[in-house]
């Protein structure tokens, strides 16, 4: 973390008065705190999100401040970015992300998301990367180093343990202490440690019985005492529900949705709480010092201004890392007798179905929605990537209903509320018009279902491109199942019926079950909301310009049923969260435990083929505790005909453990780009963080002294070489 000098802060806090002090605590606008103006202390100005930099609002209302000067890059989801396995893409979309916060004017990005995706049917999962700690860590670390280099602050979220919408504020979450430090801790730790992420945010939830934004476990004793930590942590914008706990944890600002900004648990209540003898002022100096240093950090004090880099945004050559990030997102799922890529010149007469081919996707989804410069949509890109010799006839293929529109524009307020109980007469009218809302839609579908088979029969081509839209990957409401809305499944199963060669889309931020139709399917295609150039980097895969080499940061199981989270743990509408599954997370279960996903963590195919071959392991122990290296050295061949991008994944098996250990974990990998035919070595370094469980006694990461299988894998599932190894000592580390 970058050193600042400490008698800056200790002069300024010294001319502060107990007011000012608290003003630097609390927002006084809804994405602005106070600064002290006497002093040259300038507020704190933030903004959402991780797509992008969101729009502007009116100071103390949920009303667009209407200007046309707020149109941004639109970013890929984290999600994503994930899939695209590539750490200099992290770090490039995440110097996109920080210029372009900057050239907003804002000191404080809150982003990137990294939450576990315990359950698909989390409505946020879009916002987050991956069910895996290691691939969370090797990509934040990156992403937030792109971001402040704009001298921008990233701020991490959410700590610790928020993995679903319903109930977000009073759900309290219960994980025994193995699993929260080997699977919910380790991308928030990397953050700090590796990362030195400048903010963290806490989350909405309760853990262990306490808020997370005013829990002393995780924000002092974790956070402060144990990583270190000496930045700011805000609280999720009305996340905060005590005074005296807040003061005392070490939660610095508190933001909320509502206008009434003196009136926050850190404001009036605090400095009264301070004046009565209540609350040590000690406390509220230590909140303004972390600014302050975070201030200075971000050169936004005194002559330091001078030397802040100014950013800016909508450049070419943001659209373009945008572009080069959708390439490499998308997820060839299956290519039964190559189907794909299409070839352009046979081209003559294509069918495009779903509606998500032209749904724009960057104005929705809760915080991270947008003002997008400009978005290209699926039908778009293959229109303008085909021209005008080939006929492209679109159908929409299923209804969508038109959402009731809002009497309140304080959507983001209104989220916070509790679940409102319905009387029986509104229960009995609300189905009725729950009712009549199903009828139409099956008569709207039916007819829209007619038209698409009519047109999949006559053309040479179909492309069926559905998925979810963020009336379903939305912040504050979750799933309820993993199925496709507005009877896509029976769209997908009558194209195919009459046309067998369609080629599927999905288009979604959570797994979708496809079981009904993905064995009939001869290719299938995941894309994520790739950002405003996803629909052109998705026509370049059908079409052959570009080679996909997207890998699954998840698992998408067959049915929701197969997922650990609601096979032995809990979700949704429930007063405790237990986390029964512990370790049991994703692939970690699947694989243990011999369950079949309908595609595994880590898979993606290619339009060529790669060879694995000629694996070594060497082990270097330390003559102390100091470390264990074990460098893993492969080669990878690209036996096919055209050029194309491997990632190598790395798996350790703890064979002799003394505790229970899922069968394998990702450890690290490596992304290969190979031209036709060349071959090229793989290097991966792992540490003794790679070898160690967590020691619930010893309160500390053990490697235990035994056998351990190394394997080298293009999947989870597709293991292509193993070798094993002893390590002979135990370690210890943090």
């Amino acid at each position: 973390m970058k050193k600042v000098d400490e008698t800056r802060i200790e002069e300024l806090l010294g001319k502060l008065t107990l007011e000012e002090k608290i003003g630097m605590l609390h927002g006084a606008e809804l994405f602005q705190t106070k600064g002290v103006e006497r002093l040259g202390i300038p507020p704190l100005k933030m903004s959402d999100g991780p797509m992008g930099v969101r729009k502007e609002f009116q100071p103390s209302q949920w009303i667009p401040a209407g200007t046309t000067d707020d149109y941004v890059t639109y970013l890929p989801s984290n999600s994503a970015l994930a899939a695209t396995w590539n750490r200099n893409l992290a770090y490039e979309t995440g110097k996109v992300l920080g210029e372009e916060a900057r050239g907003r004017g804002k000191d404080v990005i809150l982003a990137p998301g990294i939450n576990i995706k315990r359950s698909p049917l989390n409505g946020r999962n879009f916002e987050y990367m991956s069910e895996d700690p290691r691939l969370i860590e090797e990509m934040v670390v990156p992403l937030i180093k792109g971001i402040q280099e704009f001298d921008v602050a990233a701020c991490v979220k959410h700590f610790v343990a928020n993995n679903q919408e319903t109930e977000r504020l009073w759900i309290d979450t219960e994980v025994e202490e193995r699993t929260l430090r080997e699977i919910y801790f380790p991308g928030f730790k990397a953050s700090i440690e590796k990362g030195e992420a400048h903010s963290i945010m806490g989350a909405y939830n309760l853990f262990r019985g306490v808020h997370c934004c005013q829990s002393n476990y995780l924000l002092n004793d974790v956070l402060r005492e144990e990583w270190g930590f000496d930045g700011v942590v805000v609280s999720d914008w009305g996340g905060v529900h005590d005074t005296k706990e807040a003061a005392e944890s070490g939660l610095d600002i508190e933001m909320s949705v509502t206008p009434d900004f003196n009136e926050y648990y850190m404001a009036d209540p605090l400095l009264k709480a301070v004046n009565a003898g209540e609350i040590s002022e000690e406390y509220v100096d230590k909140k303004v010092r972390n600014i302050l240093r975070t201030m200075l950090r971000l050169n936004m004090l005194g002559e330091d201004k001078k030397n802040r880099i100014s950013g800016t945004y909508n450049t070419a050559e943001h659209r373009e890392t945008v572009l080069l990030a959708a390439r490499e997102s998308l997820v060839l799922l299956k290519n039964e007798e190559n189907l794909l890529p299409l070839n352009k010149s046979e081209l003559t007469k294509i069918a495009v179905i779903g509606q998500n081919a032209e749904k724009i996707h960057s104005n929705g989804g809760g915080s991270a929605e947008i003002k997008a410069l400009y978005e290209i949509s699926p039908l778009m890109g293959l229109k303008t990537s085909l021209g005008g010799n080939v006929e492209i006839k679109y159908a929409k293929g299923y209804y969508v209903p038109t959402v009731e529109e809002q009497k309140e524009l304080n959507w983001q307020q209104h989220s916070l509320e509790r679940k409102k109980v319905l009387t029986e007469t509104e229960e009995a009218e609300a189905k009725i018009k729950q009712k009549k809302a199903e009828e139409e839609s099956r008569k709207q579908g039916k007819i829209l279902l007619d038209e698409a088979v009519a047109l999949a029969k006559e053309a040479d081509k179909v492309i069926v491109i559905g998925g979810l839209n963020h009336d379903f990957d939305v912040e504050g409401k979750d799933r309820q199942d993993m199925l496709l809305p507005y009877n896509q499944d029976t769209l997908i199963n009558e194209i195919l019926k009459v046309n067998p060669n369609a080629v599927i889309v999905i288009v979604a931020g959570s797994p979708v079950q496809m079981s009904t139709w993905s064995d009939k399917a001869k290719a299938i295609v995941w894309s994520w909301y790739g950002g405003m150039e996803g629909g052109k980097a998705l026509a370049e895969v059908l079409l052959g310009c570009v080679n996909p080499s997207g890998k699954l940061p998840e698992t998408f199981p067959m049915k929701l049923e197969d997922s650990p989270a609601h096979i032995y743990g809990n979700f949704g509408d429930v007063k405790t969260l237990i986390y029964k599954e512990g370790l049991n997370v994703g692939y970690r279960y699947f694989d243990t435990q011999n369950v079949d996903p309908d595609f595994c963590f880590g898979h993606g195919l290619s339009y060529t083929e790669f060879e694995y071959s000629d694996m070594e392991v060497r082990v270097e122990e330390a003559s102390s505790n100091d470390d264990l290296l074990v460098n893993v050295n492969l080669n990878v061949k690209n036996t096919g005909k055209v050029d194309g991008a491997e990632v190598v994944q790395i798996y350790v098996a703890n064979k002799d453990a003394s505790v229970w250990c899922p069968s394998h974990e990702l450890k690290g990998f490596e992304k290969l780009f190979l031209k036709a035919g060349e071959e090229k070595s793989v290097n991966v370094t792992l540490h003794k963080n790679s070898f160690s469980y967590y020691d619930t006694d010893e309160k500390s990461f053990k490697v235990e002294a035994g056998e351990y299988e190394l394997q080298a894998a293009s999947s989870s599932r597709d293991i292509r070489l193993r070798k094993s190894v002893k390590i002979n000592k135990e370690y210890l580390h943090q």
